[in-house]
């Protein structure tokens, strides 16, 4: 079937400004040109109805183009991989004013937390949505401001930390592409059931291994700048009161 563009949106239930967005993301294949009108076929209104779903299940757009992208994926490995993505993303989202009054801070503060690369909103239908993560980040950083850190040399620390983390992430990314996804090139091909569930088990276990690699990291320089200090004591009386598993992740 034909669609110009007002109708492909209508079908879709999203708005003309919607589909030419998309399309100027590259999320959308170049419709068909005819004179002066575009003509949009049933492939197009499918991917424009992925995209709406799975931006709606809380995955960002460019985590979208990315997996539509597919690099040579079969459609099955590529559908169970989208829908792994959008359990582990799919959180309940805020917007931003919501944001503020539940983490009890001034939507200025959101917007700082953002240009430094500490909050990361979803785009959905054009808005911006937080999620209960962000939340707990919010929280989080509210607690560091109480207690005497200045915004003013926190931000810079987070846009450095933010920069760090997403190369290392996309370092990983290509490990799991090279040697988990394409596996079975010299082999037998793996299942669009094996990449997910392996997809599922490994995104909490490398969030788990870095960041308590991280609480290693820190506690150890604590107490190498505090014994330099002779201050080695009231650390050691700290830690003594929280031990056991102090960092608790949770994935539902």
């Amino acid at each position: 079937m034909e669609y110009r563009v007002e109708e492909i949106a209508r079908a879709a239930g999203v708005s003309v400004d919607t589909v030419r967005f998309y399309q100027s993301r590259g999320l959308l294949p170049p419709p068909e040109r005819r004179g002066r009108t575009v003509i949009y076929s049933d492939q197009h209104l499918d991917t424009l109805r992925q995209i709406r779903a799975l931006n709606r299940q809380g995955l960002t757009l460019e985590a979208v183009g990315r997996l539509l992208a597919g690099e040579a994926q079969s459609d099955g490995i590529k559908a169970s991989l989208l829908g792994a993505l959008a359990e582990a993303e799919g959180e309940p989202t805020l917007t931003r004013a919501d944001l503020a009054r539940r983490a009890g801070v001034p939507e200025f503060l959101l917007e700082s937390g953002e240009q430094a690369g500490l909050l990361r909103p979803l785009e959905i239908d054009g808005e911006a949505r937080y999620t209960e993560s962000d939340l707990r980040s919010v929280e989080a950083a509210t607690l560091l401001l109480r207690s005497g850190f200045p915004l003013q040399e926190l931000l810079p620390l987070a846009r450095d930390h933010a920069l760090y983390t997403q190369e290392i992430a996309d370092r990983g990314i290509e490990l799991f592409d090279r040697y988990v996804r394409k596996a079975g090139q010299e082999g037998a091909p793996p299942s669009k059931d094996d990449i997910a569930r392996t997809f599922r088990e490994l995104l909490p276990a490398v969030t788990t291994l870095v960041a308590l690699h991280f609480e290693r990291t820190l506690t150890h320089r604590a107490r190498a700048r505090l014994a330099r200090a002779g201050e080695a004591d009231a650390l050691e009386a700290a830690l003594a009161e929280t031990q056991g598993p102090r960092l608790k992740l949770s994935w539902s």
